[in-house]
This record gives C-alpha cells, sequence and structure tokens, in this order.
C-alpha cells in the first residue's frame, strides 16, 4: 500500500461551539523512527470534545486544535526503529500518549489527545508506538474506538489501584459511556450493580445489561437513601462519580464505610459541598480522581475484554462528513454508550 502523503482533518479555528468545526486537507507529518502511521477507521466521541469545542475544558487546549480523542485503526507504515508493531495490525492509541504505567504526571497530563496536543478527527494519524494497544479481535473499529477514555476511565475506577472484589455493590450514575462500561465491567467482574437514570427506557437498557437495581433519579430524588435501603444500610463499596458537586453529597451518603468514590466528571452541575471533608472523614471513604489510565491497565483491560467478549454499546455511528450532527447528538444526551464516527470509508 502506498503511504498517503496529506489527510483530512477537522480543527476548531475558534472555540464558541462545535458550529466551528473544520474539514481541512493537510500534509501528514514525516515519520520519526519511533513513531507509526495509523489508518483512523473510527473514533467515538465525549462530553470532554464538547467542552474542548466551547473553549471551556479546564484542563487546557492548544489554539486552532485537531479534536477526539479515541481512535480504532490500522498501521500502515511504522518508523525504522519499531520492534514490536508492523503494517495491518489493528490497534488504539492511549489517551495521553506518554502515560505508560504507573500514576498521571504533570508530564504525561500534557499528551492527552484531542486538547492539549492534536488529536484524531483525521483520516490518518502520527503516534507514537509506546502510545498503542492492539485491539481485542471480536470487535470491530467502531466498537474499539469506544475503548480509550470511557472504558479505560470505568476500568482504572473499579480496577485499579484498589479494585472490587466478586460479590462488592457498585453504584453507576446515568448510562453516558463512562457509567454503561463501568455496570459492563463490573458485572464481568462478578459484582452487584445498581443503575440510575432519569430515563426509564434507559433503565431497562441497564437491566439487559446486567444491572440487578435500577433507580429512577427523577421519582426518587433522594437515590442516595434507596441505595442504602438496597444494601439493608451497609451502602456502596464503589460509586462512578458522573456529576460532580451536583451528585457528590448523595454520593458519599450511599457509600459503605471505607468505600471508594471515583470522581469522573462534573456533569450535574454545582452544588453546596462544604460539608464534603467532615462526611468524607466521617466515613473515612476513599475519594479519587480518575485522569483516564495507562497504556498497561489498557492492556489488562483488554484481556478482561477478549475473556468475557465483551460487547461495548454503541448507540449510533455517524459518517467522518457529518461530524457537526455527530456533536450535536452527544450534546443532545439522548444516547446511551456511545456516539461513534466512522472515519474510513473501507
Amino acid at each position: 500500500m502506498s503511504v498517503p502523503q496529506t489527510t483530512r482533518e477537522y480543527r476548531l479555528p475558534k472555540v464558541d461551539g462545535f458550529h466551528n468545526l473544520t474539514l481541512i486537507e493537510a500534509p501528514i507529518p514525516k515519520l520519526k523512527a519511533t513513531e507509526v502511521l495509523v489508518k483512523v477507521h473510527a473514533v467515538s466521541l465525549q462530553y470532554r470534545d464538547l467542552i474542548v469545542a466551547k473553549g471551556t475544558y479546564p484542563l487546557g487546549q492548544k489554539e486552532n486544535v485537531v479534536p477526539g480523542s479515541d481512535l480504532a485503526g490500522e498501521i500502515i507504515a511504522v518508523g525504522e526503529e519499531v520492534a514490536h508493531w508492523a503494517v495491518g495490525d489493528r490497534v488504539s492509541s492511549n489517551f495521553a500518549t506518554d502515560h505508560v504505567f504507573g500514576d498521571p504526571t504533570p508530564e504525561n497530563k500534557t499528551t492527552g489527545l484531542g486538547a492539549p496536543i492534536d488529536g484524531v478527527l483525521t483520516e490518518y494519524k502520527v503516534l507514537p508506538a509506546h502510545a498503542l494497544v492492539r485491539i481485542p479481535e471480536h470487535l470491530s473499529y467502531e466498537e474499539a474506538s469506544t475503548l480509550p477514555c470511557a472504558a479505560l476511565t470505568a476500568y482504572n475506577a473499579l480496577l485499579g489501584p484498589n479494585p472490587l472484589k466478586g460479590g462488592d455493590v457498585v453504584l453507576v450514575q446515568g448510562t453516558g459511556g463512562v457509567s454503561i462500561f463501568g455496570l459492563q465491567l463490573a458485572v464481568a467482574s462478578g459484582a452487584t450493580v445498581i443503575a440510575t437514570s432519569s430515563s426509564d427506557k434507559k433503565l431497562k437498557i441497564a437491566k439487559s445489561l446486567g444491572a440487578a437495581h435500577t433507580i429512577n433519579y427523577k421519582t426518587t430524588p433522594n437515590w442516595d437513601e434507596e441505595a442504602l435501603k438496597i444494601t439493608n444500610g451497609r451502602g456502596v463499596d464503589h460509586i462512578l462519580e458522573v456529576g460532580g458537586p451536583g451528585t457528590l453529597m448523595k454520593s458519599v451518603n450511599a457509600v459503605r464505610y471505607g468505600g471508594t468514590i471515583s470522581v469522573i466528571g462534573f456533569v450535574a452541575g454545582q452544588a453546596d459541598v462544604s460539608s464534603l471533608p467532615i462526611q468524607v472523614l466521617t466515613k473515612g471513604a476513599i475519594v479519587r480522581g480518575i485522569l483516564i489510565g495507562s497504556r498497561t491497565q489498557f492492556e489488562d483491560m483488554n484481556r478482561l475484554i477478549t475473556a468475557v467478549k465483551l460487547k461495548p454499546v454503541v448507540d449510533k455511528v455517524f459518517a467522518f462528513e457529518d461530524l457537526r450532527k455527530a456533536y450535536e447528538y452527544q450534546d443532545s444526551q439522548q444516547h446511551v454508550g456511545k456516539v461513534v464516527v466512522r472515519v474510513s470509508k473501507n
């Protein structure tokens, strides 16, 4: 296969909304010895992509960025010093390209695709070989594109330094990408899952994926009390906290003594959290911020996904040319699981 010289890629010349997404043609940078060129087949979207387009991403972003962080594709060229990869390999990249193992650092945090550095909403992407993982064989490119951010965040929360045990109770908030993966990975690991949502229709899907208990927080606003009831007063072992300040106090109430709250997002807006330190202390709770995960965790997760033949939940797939529509759909919060963009035609 002859290696292309140019790529079509999206840029954000202005950041006051995703109407600024602009498709341009650009030269593909020359491969360094330790890099590979990946033909991008599919990219999945995140809540983060929406706030990058609005210029409100709290961790900082470069000017005129190529957005997107989660790709699945195939290697079409390798640098001369790349040892363990070959043309034709089906791969994904870790979210932060230099976060290979261990905890995040100030240095590897600045290598997050699609904000501090150019991302993956492009037909061809040059990546460092050390960022790559092989994608599970039973997954399509569309399915595999959902793993780098949503799946790995959930995996790091539930099976990172403080892993759940079979028989633990896990509570996931909502039915977005991270929460659905949290539900699937928890069930695959032998945990009992409680899922919350404002929609009975979405809760039905959560049930079909193995949630033992569901709570509609519109009809049961005190979902924390309900979770305590379900666990006979003991509380929940692990909570995937995607709401942020708006839901954090309820999570601290619902968690068991010594339990873990993984802080992942802030989609529920602001609230008074002034009594949080006392509540955390009273419960002896672990509250841990999750910055996605490392490449080695990604490899561990893929072994689990392969072992149980886990299938990501892809809600809708959009064409590369319809990227703005995909962003609109992501923004509408109608989806369950992941919104995916098919980049390559073949």
